[in-house]
């Protein structure tokens, strides 16, 4: 099994390691060295963390500065156990949106989107 993106599931294979603090996944644009990368990591501890002496880290999807980060090769999970995520399904099945309409894009995004246009960048 090959070192994937916690968010994503895109494959991290042409990336070297040790991951650099501001690595981003080159597909969703991720932070790669979090928290829910890494081998430590678990929702059945306290503070969600296995590691007993590392500092703790209040969110665990923005990149930090542990020393203990190890990537993990099992972090993307296709299930939806987000509780944003559940949450907003349930909002959108209560007011009849259906799951396959397509989302606006955010502000950030359409910047984004205009800026790449400007400079030539292609995804």
């Amino acid at each position: 099994m090959a070192l994937v993106c916690w968010k994503c599931g895109a494959s991290l294979a042409d990336l070297t390691l040790p991951l650099r603090r501001l690595e981003e996944c080159r597909q969703c644009h991720a932070e790669l060295h979090v928290c829910k990368l890494c081998e430590w990591y678990s929702l059945s501890v306290a503070k969600h963390c296995r590691e007993t002496v590392a500092e703790e880290v209040k969110d665990k999807e923005r990149a930090n500065f542990c020393d203990y980060f190890k990537p993990r090769e099992d972090a993307y999970s296709m299930k939806s156990t987000d509780a944003a995520s559940k949450a907003q399904a349930e909002l959108d099945a209560l007011f009849g949106k259906k799951p396959d309409a397509p989302a606006e894009p955010s502000a950030a995004d359409k910047a984004r989107a205009e800026l790449e246009a400007l400079f030539g960048k292609k995804k």
